[in-house]
């Protein structure tokens, strides 16, 4: 069975760490799916395994997140090539680096907000007529489970965080009546290129991919509003 087969989906990040891996995931079943990140290189290539894989021809846009201009240009370009979406993944997390409150300069705040916060919230704005439109869709925010916990030097990344679990909620009641799923996912560590180290005792992005497959392939009258999970090791919550 492929639930996803032919299902139009929009993913951000979707070039390397967890993106990635939902992105050759969904393709296995064939989705048809619209794909962007900064590293033009490292999504040619993500497009190429797509493919791969046995998904139709994907979109692929390299641009950065943080231009605002650039992400409603990508949805507009995405929706003209495939259709408008009935999944939008807002998987993309950027954070600069780990630095008490007084030492993040305010270009760096900005920027984290602009790609963890105004990005999705900017997407799921493009998105929303058109899910109404069809007469529903699913949205499925990446989050972290930074949002239930404060760490020192994690202050922006965090309030970015916390603030898109915020507008998330609030956007899930707003949708219902449209028949409009909206899902929060909160990974616990995850061994990708996001860490300064490599981390093998944590999650997988494969792992983590199929959890968030897993979501998207359950019957449409049942709907996940959070799930969050941890690797075994975790103890930091």
């Amino acid at each position: 069975m492929e639930p996803l087969r032919d299902t139009t989906m929009f993913l951000t990040g979707a070039t390397r760490g967890i993106g990635r891996a939902i992105a050759l995931r969904v393709a296995r079943d064939g989705a048809r799916l619209a794909l962007c990140g900064r590293d033009a290189a490292a999504l040619r290539d993500v497009a190429d395994a797509v493919r791969a894989a046995g998904a139709p021809e994907p979109f692929a846009q390299p641009f950065d997140l943080a231009d605002a201009a650039a992400v409603e240009a990508f949805y507009r370009a995405a929706r003209e090539r495939l259709g408008p979406p009935a999944i939008l993944i807002n998987n993309a997390g950027y954070n600069a680096r780990k630095a008490p409150l007084w030492d993040v300069a305010p270009g760096e705040f900005d920027r984290m907000l602009a790609v963890n916060l105004r990005a999705p919230f900017l997407l799921m704005r493009a998105a929303f007529p058109d899910m109404r439109a069809r007469g529903g869709g699913h949205v499925v925010n990446i989050l972290s489970t930074v949002c239930h916990f404060d760490n020192e030097a994690m202050g922006v990344y965090t309030a970015a965080k916390k603030g898109l679990m915020g507008l998330t909620d609030v956007f899930r009641k707003e949708a219902r009546p449209f028949n409009i799923r909206v899902s929060s996912i909160y990974p616990g560590g995850t061994d990708t290129a996001f860490r300064p180290s490599p981390r093998p005792d944590y999650l997988k992005p494969e792992s983590v991919a199929d959890a968030v497959y897993a979501v998207l392939a359950l019957p449409a009258e049942l709907a996940v509003h959070h799930m969050t999970f941890r690797p075994m090791v975790e103890t930091n919550f």
